[in-house]
């Protein structure tokens, strides 16, 4: 089977596969803010941590209920079986209140790093939403090109059939020899490779779109105006260690761990409890009823509990030690990105310029050149390399001008400024203050809050 056959059944196989696979059934357009759009409401990474976040709002709830009268319900029943009493049955119902007055002010040390705890998962849930956004960004970008670098190519395969059949007719009027001939067929068939891959990249790329903006690429516009980049390495570094939810997520994790250290000094002082108990007791054998109610107020203060207390102590003290460091980590790292970002978009700023002069240089060469060979002048092994030149520069500048596309959004994922608010995306946007709102109070099973948030849970769930 030849290369021709080969090639044919390849081209085709990828045709039926794109078909099948990704093409949409009905076309449509977008720009690059319905892509961000489709990412932000598609995101099953999203969904996952706003949950996340819900459990942390809860956190707080818990804390504060611990600050709040216990009311329990408790009865029994008995049957004695002994000689003297036989077949004597007690009942007992007991309504029990337990108050923690004071714990030395560990449970509100406990609610306190709590909400810091809840303040970090949502910048947490703000640098996911950027990733989210900026990893849509670059699956745009990528279809766009991989869709260039096909038309490119195709070109390439109709100029070099136009060469080779050129090539056929000098020879056969024997201005040139077999060997040119050959060069220009295996030019061709390394055309047809290259296209083929080409091809194959396009796939891989609207696979990736349709995997994070949640449909298949229909015609892609052009992106809009890219954003504008910082005056400065250092102005963009300020900014970013200002209100990057990275630096962010670190403060508040070390506040939670400041508040958590102060907790556990705190479990070794004293504590002071109410308890109330409501009891009625009735024998089968008196067959009378006893009520009784008592009040206690209770002092415990730890002595020696096998060296736990100081233990966890310990542990929240190399806790805090450990966010204090990672605080300073994601600073350094927070300025290396916003260097790297401008570096990158100034690095493909003066490769875009070069390549465009490169190209209108490379486009007279070969025009030149190939006027040079009709008179004899110039082989064919020199248009092609003339040719093979020309197309290196187009190939190149369509990808300089994706990079500078990834490098300009990704300038302002390291500020800390992609995300769909800032934006302006026209979607609905999670409010992560929502859920906590109706929370934070501890509304019980029964009140309106808490049927509030079955409702909220429960519409959550169907979605």
């Amino acid at each position: 089977m030849g290369w021709k056959m080969l090639n044919r059944i390849f081209r085709v196989a990828i045709f039926l596969f794109s078909i099948a696979f990704l093409v949409s059934p009905k076309a449509h357009s977008d720009n690059l803010a319905d892509a961000l759009v489709g990412a932000y409401e598609n995101s099953g990474i999203l969904e996952q941590n706003r949950a996340l976040l819900r459990a942390a709002d809860e956190d707080v709830a818990t804390t504060l209920a611990a600050l709040r009268p216990i009311l329990e319900f408790g009865a029994s029943l008995s049957r004695s079986l002994n000689d003297p009493t036989p077949h004597v049955t007690s009942q007992n119902v007991n309504l029990i209140v337990t108050w923690l007055l004071w714990d030395n002010n560990r449970s509100n040390l406990s609610k306190q790093a709590a909400k810091e705890t809840v303040l970090a998962t949502r910048a947490t849930l703000l640098s996911l939403e950027q990733q989210v956004l900026f990893r849509a960004i670059i699956a745009y970008l990528d279809v766009i090109r991989s869709r260039e670098f096909v038309s490119l190519r195709e070109n390439n395969v109709r100029l070099l059939q136009e060469e080779l059949r050129a090539a056929q007719n000098r020879f056969e009027l024997g201005a040139i020899t077999r060997t040119d001939v050959a060069l220009a067929e295996a030019r061709l068939a390394q055309a047809r490779s290259n296209l083929a891959t080409a091809e194959g990249n396009s796939i891989n790329s609207r696979q990736e779109y349709l995997s994070v903006v949640g449909r298949a690429p229909g015609t892609l516009s052009a992106p809009p105006t890219l954003p504008t980049r910082p005056n400065s390495i250092d102005n963009g570094k300020a900014i970013a260690v200002r209100s990057h939810p990275d630096i962010l997520r670190a403060q508040h994790q070390l506040a939670a761990s400041e508040l958590r250290v102060r907790a556990a000094r705190a479990d070794l002082g004293p504590k002071f409890s109410l308890r109330g108990r409501l009891s009625t007791d009735h024998s089968s054998s008196r067959q009378a009823e006893r009520d009784s109610a008592s009040v206690f107020l209770n002092l415990a203060q730890p002595i020696y509990q096998g060296g736990a207390l100081s233990s966890r102590l310990r542990k929240a003290m190399v806790l805090r030690d450990s966010a204090r460091a990672n605080l300073l980590v994601v600073q350094k790292n927070l300025q290396q990105n916003v260097a790297t970002a401008m570096v990158r978009f100034d690095v493909a700023t003066a490769n875009i310029e070069a390549l465009e002069r490169q190209i209108r240089a490379a486009e007279v060469a070969f025009q030149g050149v190939r006027e040079e060979a009709t008179l004899g002048a110039r082989t064919t092994l020199d248009v092609l390399d003339a040719e093979q030149e020309l197309l290196n520069a187009r190939a190149n500048l369509i990808a300089a001008q994706s990079e500078l596309g990834v490098a300009a959004y990704q300038i302002v994922a390291s500020q800390g400024n992609l995300t769909a608010a800032n934006l302006g995306l026209s979607t609905q946007i999670y409010d992560p203050k929502a859920y906590y709102e109706i929370v934070k109070d501890a509304p019980g099973l029964f009140s309106e809050q808490g049927r509030q948030l079955d409702r909220i849970l429960q519409r959550l769930d169907q979605q």
